[in-house]
């Protein structure tokens, strides 16, 4: 879990800012589009199955900004965990400002079909912040669930490697579940995504190098 921390002359931050720059690309200028679209018509066409349709409703809400600063706040609190909590805290909050300004760059509409499965039991969240940028809060891409569900499997994942050093691999099924389930309820195309995830890993492997979150094992060895 070690090649998870970068920092930013490493080989692997530069493939992830130009694997980012290329996805960026291919949607600005549709290149993407009629695979996008397809696969959302699709997913539009086969909604329906009540259970299922709860537990992505409910999975897409848990990569909303609030409920990930919450849980920030809480290991923020603990001693043990502090440098856990400002690791997440910093890279949720820099992951949605940043996600909310390239959406405002690229502009994409998201997909423009009704949702027909069961009635949503919560409000569905679009959580995109950019200050004086018009019209980034109905933009698509990058998503913003997508980057902060995968900052939060990656940060999880690396701090418990240790103690389960296969287990730890298990936290990646969240943020996968999450981009699915943005797909699923409509809000996202399959790109969006796939972008938010690349920006997502790219912040986390550079900030928590920054903020030094290996310091985490030494701590709790004392």
């Amino acid at each position: 879990m070690q090649n998870w921390l970068f920092d930013f002359r490493s080989r692997s931050f530069v493939l992830l800012v130009i694997l980012f720059l290329i996805t960026t690309a291919l949607v600005y200028f549709e290149i993407t589009e009629e695979f996008d679209q397809g696969v959302i018509f699709f997913v539009s066409e086969n909604v329906g199955d009540p259970t299922l349709d709860i537990i992505m409703q409910y999975i897409t809400e848990s990569g909303d900004t609030f409920y990930m600063l919450g849980f920030g706040v809480v290991t923020l609190l603990i001693k043990k965990t502090r440098r856990i909590g400002i690791t997440l805290m910093i890279l949720i909050v820099l992951s949605t400002l940043l996600t909310g300004y390239i959406k405002c760059g690229v502009d994409r509409d998201r997909p423009d079909f009704d949702y027909a499965g069961v009635p949503f039991p919560v409000e569905i969240s679009q959580d995109t912040f950019a200050l004086f940028c018009e019209g980034g809060y109905d933009a698509s891409f990058p998503s913003g669930h997508a980057a902060r569900s995968i900052v939060f499997g990656i940060v999880l994942a690396y701090v418990l490697s240790q103690r389960f050093p296969r287990g730890c691999y298990l936290l990646f099924a969240y943020p996968i579940l999450v981009s699915l389930s943005r797909v699923y309820v409509l809000q996202h195309f399959p790109m969006d995504v796939i972008g938010g995830t690349i920006l997502g890993i790219m912040l986390t492997g550079v900030l928590a190098s920054r903020t030094k979150l290996y310091k985490f094992f030494e701590q709790s060895k004392t």
